[in-house]
């Protein structure tokens, strides 16, 4: 065994191989961003290798920050629900789409492509209230906490999370139920009445020179 772990040793490359190697790997790697040799268009699809490693970083990073989230126990609430549905038709359905919804020029033209959440949902809860409230960096995933709080944010997973179960004639149906507008959505949460959507983004953009 002895014998066997000095072999070991002997023929393992030594310090100055590892760094000079890692040098020249650092090397070739800036020069291929420099170059612009990879392409950054969301019409070049990733190869297969890229795909599944940034699939694997975005869902086991979500999954580390979203691991400790508790969920309400009033997520099947029919006015949280209503709720969750007008904001769903409002801020989502372009990217996501509904039951019963043709695709649009927006969803046809993301990559990588928004899940249909009618379709495929492959988040727990938890994670969906992450995803919404922080955003996905490099997938058109908007950080909605920055303009919305914790309740409304819930409400949209509220309905989400019934959207595998609706026919069109009943998605159609929530979202005629919902409140009248999405500013009035938003007056119903007392720390927001009286601000709109466009003046909650605007207050929460620190000005220039901060």
């Amino acid at each position: 065994m002895a014998r066997q772990f000095l072999d070991f040793r002997r023929h393992a490359p030594s310090a100055a191989f590892i760094a000079v190697a890692a040098l020249v790997a650092a090397g070739f790697a800036s020069i291929f961003v420099y170059l612009g040799i990879y392409n950054i268009g969301a019409d070049a699809p990733h190869s297969s290798p890229v795909y599944w490693a940034v699939e694997q970083l975005r869902d086991r990073s979500i999954a580390s920050r979203s691991r400790n989230i508790e969920v309400p126990t009033d997520l099947n609430n029919p006015k949280r629900i209503a709720v969750g549905a007008g904001l769903y038709t409002e801020m989502c359905s372009g990217c996501h789409l509904g039951p019963g919804l043709e695709k649009s020029e927006i969803s046809q033209g993301l990559y990588p492509k928004a899940p249909e959440l009618a379709v495929n949902q492959a988040h727990s809860p938890a994670q969906q209230f992450w995803m919404i409230k922080h955003g996905v960096k490099l997938s058109a995933m908007p950080a909605w906490g920055v303009t919305h709080n914790d309740t409304l944010i819930w409400d949209m997973v509220a309905f989400i999370r019934t959207l595998p179960k609706l026919t069109p004639a009943q998605y159609q149906a929530a979202i005629a139920s919902a409140p009248e507008d999405h500013d009035a959505m938003m007056n119903a949460m007392p720390e927001m009445k009286g601000m709109s959507m466009g003046s909650a983004l605007a207050n929460s953009v620190e000005p220039a020179g901060k």
